[in-house]
Parts: structure tokens; sequence; C-alpha cells
């Protein structure tokens, strides 16, 4: 059912079909534009200074963002992508039915475009002073929650969209009303390419892997189920990279990449989105030392190539890339924080019990490394507001990591925290198939099908590393959160053009 108009969007409506009736399209197929806004303003500067200089022409394009009527001329100003210029329309310029035809059938919000030459009005303002125009696009509804105001005889259209859940659910009118907005996935745009050029520099080769997969792996996540009807299979849209990039390596690539599109059917935060961006890559011969210090040089370089700074601003404290990290030996932090040496508990009950002594809750049934990674999260992560590596991890919840020598319960792993948010998580990779499979194995007899940490056998990636897989280091790194950080942004919301969002009541 058609969403019922207002007053204003009939009159709007009404104003479409006059024009077909004047043998105007309101809707027109072609646009022309010889400059956009700041390229027309910049080539004026450029040549104003000059005596002889012929007029700048120019043809701009844009959003019709303010009107001032004032008799025989108009004020109005336009906005494309690049910014906004001022329009003079004067009666001897255009003819008195031109200029009443702009003010009969034109709004704010319109898209229109206009021909005529640069001039600096007497309060300094780079202008086109317009001798033809025509409309582009009609606006029927105009932007939400923008008011016109007459301010010093000007139509001004002020931007007032700011209820979180109406921007989110028509991210193209906040984009279109709020300019920081704007500018905000500008710089996301900025950070991922930063990212590609790093990796690139690298050696690492970018590479595409299926999101539609047989068995899900590689994270810890429940996963979405489809359906291909004509092979009669159930598939999973992916919840990590990890396993089809590591065969690569078996394959022969030693440095491989991929950022794009995870799923995971878990629950809506701040902080977590159905679906979100990663980047993982995967290094033959490198452990999670090597990874960790490439992980600093990273985003010291994003950080240097996007705001020319490694500091910056999130929640009220001010972040310092600036390698090396603070570094966290996961059983010292929490030995120092409640006092309690993970490496004295084997067993899931005895670090309950002793959990319970110092006056913690623990979920019935957990395993020891959920144990372990309760205490952390709880009391350890809030505390890493300056960039700091966690490591050491539990061998039971890290099923794709390879054991520290000697300590068969612990695995080389590191997660990456920073304004006391996980951002990146790392191992050094398990390769001895053996070892692989009965981790697998493992995983199936303590966790039933529907628990997140459960492990489907992924009989395909056993062979693949079979065949013989060289000893790697692996890394996981959440776009949409590292954007968060370096644009002070409290919210995934915020940094995803279209946020999954509960359905509307």
């Amino acid at each position: 059912m058609a969403a019922e108009l207002s007053n204003l969007e009939q009159i709007r409506i009404e104003k479409i079909h006059a024009l077909r009736e004047q043998g105007v399209e309101p809707f027109p197929s072609r646009a022309e534009r010889t400059h956009t806004a700041q390229v027309a303003i910049e080539a004026f500067e450029a040549i104003e200074g000059y005596e002889n200089a012929a007029p700048l022409i120019v043809t701009l394009t844009g959003r019709l963002r303010s009107m001032r009527p004032m008799g025989k001329i108009t004020f109005a100003h336009i906005e494309d992508g690049t910014g906004r210029v001022q329009l003079f329309l004067r009666l001897n310029d255009v003819g008195e039915e031109a200029l009443q035809f702009f003010s009969r059938n034109f709004d704010l919000g319109d898209f229109m475009q206009a021909t005529g030459s640069m001039f600096r009005t007497r309060t300094g303002e780079a202008t086109v002073r317009v001798e033809a125009f025509r409309m582009l696009a009609k606006a029927v509804t105009p932007l939400p929650a923008a008011k016109d105001e007459i301010v010093d005889g000007e139509i001004v259209q002020h931007a007032t969209l700011n209820d979180p859940e109406t921007r989110f659910r028509q991210r193209y009118a906040d984009l279109a009303i709020n300019a920081e907005v704007r500018a905000a996935f500008r710089t996301r745009s900025a950070i991922l390419r930063a990212l590609r050029d790093f990796m690139d520099s690298e050696g690492f080769l970018e590479v595409e892997t299926p999101i539609l997969q047989p068995i899900y792996g590689g994270a810890a996540a429940q996963p979405f189920v489809t359906h291909h009807n004509q092979l009669k299979q159930d598939l999973y849209l992916r919840i990590s990279f990890e396993l089809y990039l590591k065969r690569l390596l078996v394959g022969g690539f030693e440095k491989v990449y991929e950022i794009g599109r995870d799923f995971r059917n878990e629950g809506v935060s701040f902080k977590h989105n159905p679906e979100f961006t990663q980047l993982e890559f995967y290094w033959a011969y490198a452990d999670y030392e090597q990874v960790m210090a490439l992980t600093e040089q990273m985003l010291a370089f994003v950080a240097d190539r996007v705001f020319g700074k490694r500091t910056f601003m999130f929640k009220g404290q001010e972040i310092n890339l600036d390698p090396p990290w603070q570094r966290v030996e996961l059983r010292q932090g929490l030995l120092d924080k409640l006092g309690i040496d993970i490496q004295d508990h084997p067993t899931s009950e005895s670090l309950a019990g002793a959990m319970k002594a110092q006056g913690i809750d623990s979920p019935p049934g957990a395993t020891r490394g959920k144990l372990i990674d309760l205490l952390g999260s709880a009391y350890l992560e809030p505390t890493f507001i300056q960039p700091t590596f966690l490591y050491n991890y539990p061998r039971d919840i890290s099923p794709l990591a390879k054991s520290i020598p000697g300590d068969p319960l612990t695995v080389e792993r590191f997660e990456g925290f920073i304004g006391g948010m996980e951002l990146c998580n790392a191992f050094t990779e398990l390769n001895d198939p053996l070892d692989q499979e009965a981790r697998f194995v493992e995983m199936g007899r303590d966790y039933d099908a529907a628990d997140e940490e459960h492990h489907p056998i992924d009989e395909d990636y056993l062979r693949a590393m079979r065949y013989g897989m060289p000893p790697n280091g692996g890394f996981g790194l959440g776009v949409d959160r590292l954007v968060m950080l370096l644009t002070d942004q409290h919210s995934i919301r915020e940094v995803l053009l279209f946020p999954h969002l509960r359905n509307k009541e």
C-alpha cells in the first residue's frame, strides 16, 4: 500500500503535472555539467586577479538549498558533492517569464542545472550570473525534519535531522542533510584505501573467497543458513574468511588478504551488526609476535595516511598509535587484577571455585576457556584505553591456534584493544592436520551444535592441511570498529551506511 501523501507532497506532484502540460519534463534523461562547485570556484579565483581575463562560463548541477526572491532578482544556492555555490538570477539576464517560472515551479530539494558567468558579489561571494537553467529532478518529498525558514528575506533549508532512528532508517536523507555524515563515510573509504595500500606494499595478494559456504568455520559464531534450490543443498553465509585463505597457503601463496563482508547471526549492539566488514590476512613463516609488529605498523600507516597524525580522540580520551603497543599476558593480567592464577586451575570446576571465592559468578556448565574469557572481558578489556595486545589464550576457545611449547592448555593468540574495545584477533596458526582433527572432535564433544563455540568438522580443510601447510600467522581486523575509533563514533551504526534495524512497529 502506498504511503499517504502530505499536502505539501500533493502540491509538488501537481507542479510535476503542470510542468508536463507546459511541455517541460521535470525528470529529463540527460544533464550537462562543465564544472563541479568546487572546481568552478577555484577556476574563478585563479583568473579573477587578471584584468583582461575572459569571463568564466560554467554549467553547474546540484540540489537547490536556498532561495531568496527580491523582486527583479533572486539569489539561490545549489549544492553538489563538492560544495555549494550561489546563483544570481536577474530579470535582465533570464527574462521575466523565466524568473517567474523559477519562483513558481522550483522548490528546495529539487535538482537543477544552471549556466552562466562567474563573478563576485559585493558581499564577496563567488557567484554564477545565471543565463539559463532547467530542472533535472523534482523532489516530491521535502527532506525529513528540514525546516524552510526566512533569513534576511532568503528561504533557507536548515538541517535538523538528528533523531538516530530516522537517520539510520532513512540514511539517504541523513546524507543529503548532514554534511558531517557524508564526511564520515568519505573517511571510511579513505581508511579502507589505506589498509589496502599497506597490505599491497607489504607484498600481500588481495583475493576473494566464497561468501556462500557448504561448511562454516573460522570463528565462534552462529551462521545464517540459506538453501540452493537446484543443488538441494544448505549453505551458510560465511562467518570468517579464515579456512579458505589458509587453503591458499597450501596452494603456494605466502601472503594473502581479503577485505569483505562477514555475516553472524548474533545480537545487535553498539559494536555488533549482523553483517560487517573484516580484513583478514595470513602470512606464511610468521608467528603471532611478527603479526603483532605488523599490526602496529599497519594502524600507524593508516593514521598517517588518512589523518596526518597518530593521535586521535575517542570518548574524550586521547589515544596514541605510536608503536610499540602495551603487551599484557592474559594469565599475568588476571593475576594482577584479581589474584587468580589460571595456571593453578586446569579444570573449569577449579576455576569456578576460585571465582566464587572472589565473589564472581560463573555460568553453569561453562568450560575453563569460557570462564577465562569471561574474566578477561569483564576485568581487563575495559581498562585497555591505549592500544594493547592481550595475549596467550585458552586452547579450548581457540581451536585453530598453535599451542605454546610446553603448555598444551594455552595457545599463541592475541587480541588487540583500543578505547576499551576489541579491534583485532590473531594466532600463530595450527598447521598440524592430526592435531587440528583432534581439536575439531574435541570441540564437538565439549559443545553442543547450538553453542556459538561449536566448530563443525571441515573435511576438505583437513584434506588441504594434509597436503602440507607452512607455519603461518593469521589476523582478523574489524574494519567498522576501526572506523568507529578513528572518527570518534560510539555506535557501529554511525559507520555503516545501511545498518540492520528491527522492524518498525
